[in-house]
């Protein structure tokens, strides 16, 4: 009873005591009002942001308050926490460099919630950017379409540091994507470029002219040259087919979808001309000009972009 009453008359007891009780009243403000805070805001990610920023505002709060409560012996207080920093530096390296890797990617811009990325070896959509592990939910390779896969994966923020941060959607949220078709020698070459020039026209209008505007706006920030987003297609000889291979740019959300409209499209163009036009079968016999084996699934060759 005599220490606890002694802890009780002590000053910096009073204060510490002082400082908890004013940390649960700040904290409870904030878990008060961040429901109204967020009341009518539609986008998820702006949600998010107010949510944290409101979080943000109260660490600040607690921080300012200690500094209030111990203002005259901050002196003392500086040497001490000098020294147990540095010792803490040392033995919790790690835990530094996640808190270190949080201001980078905070104040850097690396990334933010909601964009895609690849980070420590881990593609996929940014959930939530923590003090010490970045949150996401990971996404498949690209030759499986970029889909989720389901899992909820911790990445430590030092990652930041040790391996290069690939952001798909923070300043060009646009990718260059590649299909291979495979024709048959004897084709009609010509009217084969014609018809997958238009199709990749028709399907990637949209992307090509939001890809466009984008990168006029990318070349005002940085140094980059002119490119041209409108869909490409080249040929190249191989040993049982010529290669047409179309390059367009798309939406790095709705990769797959363009995938399946190309495809789709060009199935059908074949059909309707295929007096001028077959595609090739991989592993078949090469066939003599004119010749018309049956029509096969193209074969993909997708670039990783």
């Amino acid at each position: 009873m005599e220490l606890l009453l002694k802890w009780i008359h002590n000053e910096t007891a009073a204060r510490f005591a002082f400082l908890a009780f004013t940390t649960l009243i700040i904290l409870g403000l904030v878990r008060l009002f961040q429901p109204y805070l967020v009341r009518g805001i539609k986008e998820a990610s702006t949600r998010y942001r107010t949510r944290r920023f409101a979080n943000l505002v109260g660490y600040v709060a607690i921080v300012v308050a200690a500094i209030s409560i111990f203002s005259d012996q901050l002196g003392v207080f500086g040497v001490v926490l000098g020294v147990a920093g540095a010792g803490a530096a040392f033995a919790l390296q790690d835990l530094v460099a996640g808190v270190a890797g949080w201001f980078v990617i905070a104040f850097g811009r690396f990334y933010k919630a909601g964009d895609r990325v690849q980070l420590g070896g881990i593609r996929g959509d940014v959930v939530e950017v923590g003090v010490l592990r970045t949150t996401i939910m990971e996404a498949g390779d690209w030759d499986k379409g970029g889909l989720y896969t389901g899992a909820i994966v911790r990445v430590p923020n030092s990652a930041s540091f040790k391996t290069p941060v690939h952001n798909y959607s923070a300043e060009f949220p646009y990718l260059w994507d590649e299909i291979t078709i495979p024709i048959r020698y004897g084709s009609d070459y010509p009217f084969v470029r014609e018809i997958l020039r238009q199709i990749a026209s028709e399907v990637t209008t949209d992307d090509a002219a939001g890809a466009q505007a984008e990168w006029r706006r990318l070349a005002v920030k940085y140094p980059v040259g002119s490119t041209s987003a409108d869909p490409s297609v080249t040929m190249a000889p191989a040993k049982e087919s010529v290669e047409f291979t179309i390059r367009y740019v798309t939406d790095y959300r709705t990769r797959r979808a363009q995938r399946d409209k190309l495809f789709t499209r060009i199935l059908e163009e074949v059909a309707r001309n295929s007096d001028r036009v077959t595609l090739a079968v991989q592993g078949a016999p090469v066939s003599q000009a004119g010749s018309r084996p049956p029509v096969g699934p193209p074969r993909d060759r997708s670039a990783d972009s």
